[in-house]
């Protein structure tokens, strides 16, 4: 990486040599002899690292830091130092110097220190750039919908947002996003943060059904060194990395009892300790936790924590099904369509209002995400600039058999007729897990959940 770099250094063959050094590096290099020169070149090039002498003849390198540092915190400063000057370099760090450098030096160790601080530069940089782009994408004005059931989701998350700003002290109390598979909770998640006055913080996101049951406990709450086996080193978990902003807990339902229960604790009085720990931290955590199972029945038959839940439903935000959102199908569509249409190169297409209309009749099991998915296969496949209705590959799970004479056999139990139905729909479907749920109108992974409770087990209906 070319850089712009600023040595203010009255003795003039060191700063010479130094230059001189830099610029066969690539670097563009320029001199000061003085305190007064070199704030004077730092305001004209504005440059990326500063080397600066300790002594100058009207002043000191501490002052050059000060004033740099009152404005700017990107530039990277170095501070040369003689020989035993370890205390100046100590209060050059307190200023907001990034290293320092004791004479004499060896111009190899100063350009393994400027590579290194350049390289980090540019990290910082990249990062701030994704931060910038991540905040542009999230928020509740990237939510796209105009429905009444959308309008009402989205007051709940101004109100929630503002009631957090109104909060005198401590971390907000926990939101609980619930909805189908596939409508948005993760937006929603991020509205909560980017709209907030967390937004400068982290944004932490786990899935709790992605990460094998062994490991999800030190993912959460981090580990000391040699706290189990394979535990080699000390490392944080993403509670504690999310100091500060917001932890993003995605399907929680699936979250090992536990673990579970450890959590509670946290959300308790907002303190954890890593495994391994003897000690207990303090964290300033926005906890959103999202799910798309059934979680207050499970609380009730005790395969979630009911604590734990009555917990995290203090403040909810329901996501509506794409199906309920009216007119905002056809919004989506179209916004879908003009996504595809600049990531496969096709401006000219447009979709009918035979399609439009058909989209609007189908029942979107799949909610938001199935109907992306559909205006990405119709961008990719359609012959021709129009997509009409045969174009969209719409299926609608086909209906149960109507059961003639009684509704149940005297005597039966709710389970009985709720594991009657299921087999019905896995039948139907030769152990199609997906398919057997969309026709009994819940989620996959409400259907796994039942599916588990009345030891049922796909491959009995392949």
């Amino acid at each position: 990486m070319a850089a712009s770099i600023l040595i203010v250094e009255d003795e003039s063959l060191l700063a010479r040599n130094l230059a001189r050094f830099l610029e066969r590096r690539g670097h563009q290099a320029s001199i000061a002899a003085t305190l007064a020169e070199g704030r004077t070149l730092y305001a004209q090039l504005a440059p990326d690292l500063v080397l600066t002498d300790y002594s100058l003849p009207d002043g000191t390198g501490l002052e050059l830091i000060g004033a740099i540092r009152e404005t700017d915190h990107a530039t990277k400063i170095v501070m040369i130092t003689a020989h035993g000057g370890v205390g100046v370099a100590v209060d050059a760090m307190k200023r907001g110097c990034d290293d320092y450098l004791t004479k004499p030096m060896a111009l190899d160790e100063v350009g393994l220190l400027v590579d290194r601080l350049l390289s980090r530069t540019q990290a910082e940089e990249s990062l701030a750039y994704y931060r910038r782009r991540e905040e542009r994408m999230s928020g509740v004005s990237q939510v796209i919908g105009t429905s009444a059931p959308m309008a009402a989701m989205k007051q709940r998350i101004a109100q929630i947002v503002a009631m957090q700003a109104r909060q005198v002290e401590g971390p907000p109390p926990p939101v609980l996003i619930t909805g189908e598979t596939g409508t948005g909770k993760e937006l929603v998640a991020r509205a909560l943060h980017f709209d907030s006055a967390r937004r400068a913080g982290p944004f932490v996101e786990i899935n709790c059904a992605a990460l094998p049951e062994h490991l999800i406990e030190s993912e959460l709450f981090g580990h000391e060194k040699g706290a189990f086996t394979d535990a080699r080193e000390r490392r944080i978990g993403l509670i504690q990395s999310a100091d500060g902003g917001t932890l993003f807990l995605d399907e929680i339902g699936e979250m090992p009892l536990a673990v579970q229960a450890k959590l509670l604790k946290v959300l308790e009085d907002y303190r954890l300790r890593p495994l391994g720990a003897v000690r207990e931290r303090t964290i300033d955590v926005r906890f959103v936790a999202a799910t798309n199972v059934a979680i207050e029945d499970r609380a009730h038959s005790g395969e979630f924590r009911a604590d734990l839940f009555y917990r995290l439903r203090g403040l909810s935000v329901p996501v509506p099904p794409l199906r309920e959102r009216g007119d905002d199908i056809a919004l989506l569509a179209e916004h879908f369509l003009a996504e595809h249409r600049r990531r496969y190169g096709r401006p000219g297409i447009t979709i009918s209002a035979e399609a439009l209309a058909a989209l609007a009749r189908h029942s979107w099991p799949g909610n938001v995400r199935e109907l992306r998915n559909v205006m990405e296969q119709a961008a990719l496949l359609t012959v021709g600039d129009t997509i009409k209705p045969d174009d969209l590959a719409l299926r609608e799970p086909p209906p149960l058999q109507a059961r003639t004479g009684e509704v149940a056999p005297a005597g039966a139990s709710l389970q009985a007729v709720e594991r009657d139905l299921i087999v019905q729909a896995l039948q139907q479907h030769q152990g199609n897990v997906t398919l057997a749920a969309q026709v009994l109108g819940i989620s996959r992974d409400t259907m796994r959940y039942r599916m588990e409770k009345h030891r049922l087990r796909r491959e009995s209906f392949a």
